[in-house]
């Protein structure tokens, strides 16, 4: 008797909904597609929404180096109120009037935070430190010092200036934003450090993915929609969406398989993964060249 379910193999598109972290939607995934190999590509923090890049079964393999791509968000910055977690989600531990702070200063203090930076990731991020993740020091009340690193800001542009007053009665100035940046970057160090450059402190109060890499919000899909539907992107779709293109002839295709280092073209030289398939269409590996031939970083044939 077959299995009328059989389990997907591939990537799912996941919009994210508040208030879940990333390994509960990896968990309802287990769920949904009946299997222990899921994975996420990139973590997401719970109040944030939005593309959320699942791997299933042999895709698996792929969440690595997509992981490294380029990721866009849409959020909403608080100047005039500093918290515990530099987002909504931790206490609110200063505040200071932001009614005087103009357009030209906040466009300044972007201009600043855009481009090759050197970001200190904040306190309550996953970050390792000594072994220990971050958050996990900050809530037993260490102190400690997370080493800057450096991430590139594509993009930080405003779109929209909004005065507000906080529940405390502080006037407050929110920024409706749009960021476009490399893996590893923190959009809530952004907050906190365009409110710190403009002497108001700032956080986050609002946070929404649009883009993994390739992968977009148009083609994610809700939890909710997935349990009805549950629509998987194929490896060979997902690896042409994301890598180069190198197509291989049948003989090359069993060499590769064979663990043969086959000789690359140069015009991969330097592209970082490129995903090689056979004749038929089939992902046999993602590659990467090194001294003119192809090491292997994942086989799927």
């Amino acid at each position: 008797m077959t299995d009328k379910h059989p389990t997907p193999d591939g990537l799912v598109i996941v919009d994210k909904p508040s208030g879940f972290t990333s390994h509960d939607v990896v968990a309802k995934m287990r769920g949904i597609a009946r299997t222990r190999r899921v994975g996420h590509a990139g973590t997401l923090d719970p109040m944030a929404t939005g593309v959320l890049v699942l791997g299933v079964e042999r895709a698996t393999k792929l969440l690595g180096h997509l992981a490294l791509t380029e990721k866009e968000y849409l959020g909403t910055i608080r100047l005039g109120q500093t918290t515990l977690t530099d987002d909504a989600e931790g206490e609110i531990t200063g505040s200071q009037d932001a009614s005087k702070v103009t357009r030209d200063a906040v466009d300044a203090a972007v201009a600043k935070l855009t481009g090759r930076i050197m970001q200190v990731p904040s306190k309550v991020s996953a970050i390792k430190i000594k072994g220990v993740r971050s958050y996990k020091r900050a809530r037993e009340g260490e102190e400690f010092e997370i080493p800057a690193r450096p991430v590139t800001v594509s993009s930080f542009a405003v779109y929209d200036v909004r005065d507000a007053v906080a529940e405390d009665g502080t006037p407050v100035t929110d920024l409706v934003v749009s960021v476009v940046c490399s893996s590893g970057t923190y959009i809530r160090a952004l907050a906190r450090d365009l409110g710190a450059d403009l002497g108001v402190g700032g956080h986050l109060t609002a946070l929404r993915r649009t883009r993994v890499g390739p992968y977009k919000l148009d083609a994610a899909k809700t939890l909710d929609q997935l349990q009805q539907d549950l629509t998987v992107m194929s490896i060979a779709d997902a690896a042409t969406a994301a890598f180069p293109r190198w197509d291989v002839d049948a003989k090359r295709a069993r060499l590769l398989i064979n663990g043969v280092r086959l000789e690359m073209p140069d015009s991969y030289a330097g592209a970082g993964a490129v995903a090689v398939f056979d004749p038929e269409g089939r992902l046999l590996a993602l590659v990467e060249e090194h001294k003119g031939k192809a090491k292997s970083l994942a086989v799927f044939g």
